[in-house]
Parts: C-alpha cells; sequence; structure tokens
C-alpha cells in the first residue's frame, strides 16, 4: 500500500482537522465527537441538516458543510457508521428551535446509530425528524443494507434540502422536499478496481485484470454481476438502461445527469461517459437540464463511476441552483 498516512487509527480525524483549518471561517472542527460543523451554527432561524456516514466517501460529507448545504457532518471511521453518541452530540450541537434534519444514506449500520439518536434527542425535546436515502437501482438488498443503497444520488437531497431550510422553510417541508427528491433520484455505479482501506492495507475485494464489477456498492458489495471489460459506451449504456427503465424516465422528461467518479478514475473519463449518456439520453427524447461531472460520493481510491439522473421539475430545479458555499471551491 502506498497512502499518504500516518497511524490508520489517526485517519479520518487528521483529514477532518485538516479541513477545518483550510476553511477556518466557516467550519470547525469539533474533535471530542469527531464531527465538522458550520462555525456560524446552530441558526434559529433555519433547519440544521446534518448528514453522516463512513468516511471515505469523500467530499460527502465532511467537505459539503457550509451555507446552502450541511450544517454539521458526523462522519464514522472508514467505511463505518458512525457512533450513536456522535450523531446525539451532534444533533444538540445544532439544535435549532425550527428543528432538526438528519439525513441517512441507507445501511443498516447507520439506519441504527442514527434512529437511537433520534429517540435520545426527543426525548431531550429536540424537535428531529429523519430521512433515508435510497437511490441506488443495482440491488434491493446487499450487506449492511435493509432495501436500496443510499449512493451519489444523496448530493441532490443535500442541496435541494439545505436550499430550502436557507430560505427558512419549516422541519415538514423540508422533510418534504428531501422526500420527492429521493422519490424522483435513481443510481448505478460500476468498478474498475477494488479499493484499499487504510486499516486493511490490502484490495479489498479481488477483481481480475479484465474483470469489472456492475453495480458495485460504495463499501465495495457486490453489485449485480462480474462482468469482463467492454468498451466505455456499452458500460454507460447498461448503467444508463438500468437507471432510466427504473423510475421510469420518460420522453420528454427534464432531468439533471451526474457522472460520479468513485476516487480513482481520471476527469477526463468521466467527461467521457457524460457524452455518451447526454446522447443516449437526447435519442431518448429526455432533456438533460443540469449537468454535473466529477467526485461527488466517492469510494477511497476505487477506480469506477456511477450515474444518477433526478427527474427536474420547477420547484427541485430551483433548489438545486440556489447558491451553496462549502468547501470545495473553485478559483
Amino acid at each position: 500500500m502506498k497512502k499518504f498516512v500516518n497511524d490508520p487509527k489517526q485517519f479520518v480525524p487528521e483529514m477532518l482537522q485538516g479541513i477545518a483549518l483550510a476553511n477556518p471561517d466557516t467550519l470547525k472542527y469539533v474533535p471530542d465527537y469527531n464531527l465538522i460543523m458550520r462555525s456560524d451554527a446552530p441558526n434559529a432561524n433555519k433547519v440544521s441538516i446534518v448528514q453522516g456516514s463512513g468516511s471515505g466517501h469523500e467530499p460527502a460529507h465532511v467537505m459539503v458543510v457550509g451555507k446552502g448545504m450541511l450544517d454539521a457532518a458526523c462522519p464514522g471511521d472508514v467505511f463505518a457508521a458512525p457512533p450513536m453518541d456522535y450523531v446525539l452530540e451532534t444533533t444538540k450541537l445544532v439544535a435549532s428551535p425550527k428543528g432538526v434534519l438528519l439525513l441517512v444514506n441507507n445501511y443498516t449500520g447507520d439506519r441504527m446509530a442514527f434512529e437511537m439518536a433520534q429517540e435520545m434527542a426527543e426525548a431531550e425535546d429536540i424537535k428531529v425528524r429523519t430521512l433515508f436515502i435510497d437511490d441506488d437501482v443495482s440491488v434491493q438488498n446487499s450487506t449492511y443494507t435493509v432495501g436500496r443503497r443510499g449512493v451519489a444520488g444523496n448530493f441532490f437531497v443535500m442541496k435541494a434540502v439545505g436550499a430550502a431550510a436557507e430560505e427558512g422553510a419549516d422541519l415538514d417541508e423540508v422533510v418534504r422536499i428531501g422526500e420527492k427528491v429521493n422519490s424522483v433520484t435513481r443510481t448505478m455505479g460500476m468498478a474498475l478496481t477494488a479499493c484499499t482501506p487504510p486499516a486493511k492495507g490490502s484490495p479489498l475485494f479481488e477483481l481480475g485484470d479484465d474483470e469489472i464489477e456492475m453495480g458495485v456498492g460504495i463499501h465495495g458489495e457486490p453489485g449485480r454481476r462480474r462482468a469482463k471489460m467492454k468498451p466505455a459506451n456499452d458500460i454507460i449504456d447498461e448503467m444508463l438502461e438500468a437507471v432510466v427503465t427504473d423510475l421510469p424516465y420518460e420522453s420528454g422528461d427534464r432531468v439533471a445527469l451526474m457522472i460520479n467518479g468513485l476516487g480513482g478514475t481520471p476527469i477526463s473519463e468521466l467527461y467521457l461517459l457524460y457524452g455518451r449518456a447526454h446522447r443516449q439520453l437526447a435519442d431518448k427524447g429526455i432533456t438533460v437540464g443540469r449537468s454535473y461531472v466529477g467526485e461527488y460520493c466517492t469510494s477511497l481510491d476505487m477506480a469506477g463511476a456511477s450515474i444518477t439522473l433526478v427527474k427536474l421539475d420547477e420547484e427541485i430545479e430551483r433548489l438545486l441552483a440556489a447558491p451553496a458555499e462549502i468547501a470545495i471551491r473553485t478559483f
């Protein structure tokens, strides 16, 4: 293994400290509970939005804390759900009179931690709701999940509820918007290679030099099938077909299209995939209204990609277009 690592047990805390030091005016790192939060949170005039899961998926979720997105992110260790007491303390730190919304990707460990934290927070008279994100069409059930997994589509839920909260929407309205976006969002991913967790020091699973995993999970969970390597167009066509037929998306729809890298894929290859997906959607009569290409929800250094579609309407498109200020910066 060749990685920039000191003590693997300190990998996540050292990363979080770096994020906070790079954003001293807007973010705060709380080492006692392994969390990143907005330096101006809580805001009494808005619902607080919290997301959390295992680390290793950056920029999700610790790098999207900021105005118009998350108020705090509570990560666990690499590919491990955060402890329940960390989720509870995060909820308490950002608790607002307007309430707290906990966003949870649909994995068993994350559900347990966040549901227990919600019960404990409610016992302390904190107004809190939980919304589960399950956009992955690859498999109905898999390792660590009950039902569909939550993957890169969670970015659209975060963005929409973050924008609504910033506008002053109440908790019920923010939940409604989150559920609406989740209901029209679908994702499928695939892997060219495995990933290497720092604490393990070796690839998480085995893939032959000429093999790919179609429908892989972001923790390396098995997908729909293992296949032989094939041209990029064939790969994206298979993923797109699985996504389009699931909702289904139909001729006349306007969508957001995301091509997400899993950590080890060059941006040039992601744009190649995007071009093919965009043309295929056009051939189906589906218009791409918003485009996203890059790394949003990764799996450490895994080479691979996922495709996400969101069916747009006037409300969703307005919220996705709203301004946000987060740790991922451009010049």
